[in-house]
């Protein structure tokens, strides 16, 4: 007790004496006066807690991968259109067709072209046969016209008539071969001129490449389509829909495939889905990169729909305390743990913060009790009392 203390409940006393019998009621208050109130704090417990650290995002919705599908053939009419927007149809479904008349009459020629070549095949096969049997003729001949020439019962001059026939014949012979060379290519060309007049007349059919969602149509009936740029069908491939979204540069690192998302798609509510491409660039002006995150499948998607949400890059338990326990300035991070109804300051290593509460990577144990609010105006070895 100090001495001004004891000087003043000495004071208390003697007017206490003073007084007569209420001099008993002043030397209580005396007491009280010499004890005064604890301060009272709010407090809270360090307790193990899922939390999770959360990239935001926001984009529209796209096709996963879209398909056009144009006409392989121009200068025709159409004349049937068999699907329309909003038709799921099946890879080699008919979308819509051709006039195929001028494609049939094309096909007809090729075929004709193509027996015409087969018959050149024959005919120069035949011309071969002919020109091998004149040349073992000729060859014959010349061999009996030698031993006749030696034995002197011929004249140089047969001889000679001999040898020529015999030159003339192996000539002919070969020109033979060489025109069965050109048969078999000109048969080569009227089978490739009947193969590209088929596939033309197949093409009358236009057809989905893929299974898919038809989400565009320009073509009409009695159109003749050209050689233009703009597709007859767009699909979108198995009706797949995902998010292109913006991510912030300085959260690039954090994210990996297949991390989870939970997005809110304007009008439709919550959509789960994963990270399916990172960004492989930024932009140098905004500072964000397109993400692409796949959606559970969903018949309500649409192409262009707003959509925002987040993208999951880490979930674990750990040991949590409210986020305002933890005080922080230049010197570091730090909690105020009470022990005994004293304070007891506590350096820590906080973590992420998750819904209120930041996790405690070092310096507090699960269980502990730390002050939960203005822990700043405490210092270790304060005495405080737990608010109701």
């Amino acid at each position: 007790m100090t001495a001004a203390c004891r000087i003043t409940r000495i004071a208390v006393l003697a007017l206490a004496l003073a007084l007569g019998p209420g001099g008993k009621v002043m030397a209580e208050t005396a007491g009280a006066v010499e004890q005064p109130e604890l301060p009272v704090v709010t407090l809270a417990t360090a307790r193990q807690d899922w939390i999770e650290a959360r990239v935001p995002v926001s984009g529209s919705l796209v096709a996963r991968q879209e398909v056009q599908v144009h006409a392989l053939v121009s200068g025709h009419e159409i004349t049937g259109i068999e699907a329309e927007v909003g038709d799921r149809v099946q890879a080699g479904q008919v979308l819509a067709r051709l006039s195929d008349k001028v494609l049939s009459a094309q096909l007809a020629q090729a075929e004709a072209e193509y027996q015409r070549a087969e018959a050149g095949i024959s005919q120069a096969e035949s011309q071969i046969a002919s020109a091998q049997a004149s040349l073992t003729q000729a060859v014959a001949a010349l061999e009996r016209t030698r031993s006749l020439r030696q034995s002197g019962n011929a004249s140089q001059a047969v001889l000679d008539q001999a040898v020529a026939t015999e030159a003339s014949a192996r000539a002919a012979a070969a020109s033979a071969s060489d025109g069965l060379g050109v048969a078999r290519a000109a048969l080569a060309q009227a089978d490739a001129a009947r193969r590209i007049a088929q596939l033309n007349l197949d093409h009358a059919r236009i057809i989905a490449p893929v299974d898919g969602l038809v989400v565009a149509r320009t073509v009409r009936l009695g159109a003749i389509p050209g050689g233009g740029a703009e597709p007859l069908f767009t699909l979108i491939a198995g009706g797949e829909v995902e998010l292109e979204a913006d991510v912030i540069e300085t959260a690039l690192s954090q994210l990996h495939p297949g991390d989870a998302a939970e997005i809110e798609v304007a009008g439709l509510g919550r959509v789960q889905g994963q990270l399916r491409l990172v960004p492989a660039a930024v932009d140098p002006v905004t500072r964000l990169g397109p993400a692409r995150i796949a959606l559970d499948p969903d018949p309500r998607l649409r192409t262009g729909l707003f959509a925002s949400g987040w993208i999951i890059t880490d979930r674990r338990q750990a040991v949590t305390v409210p986020a305002s326990a933890v005080l922080a300035d230049a010197s570091g991070e730090r909690v105020q743990v009470v022990k005994d109804g004293r304070i007891e300051t506590r350096e820590v290593r906080g973590g992420l913060i998750w819904q209120g509460r930041r996790e405690i990577l070092e310096g507090v144990a699960p269980g502990e009790t730390v002050v939960a609010r203005a822990g700043a105006f405490f210092r270790s070895g304060d005495q405080v009392r737990a608010a109701p």
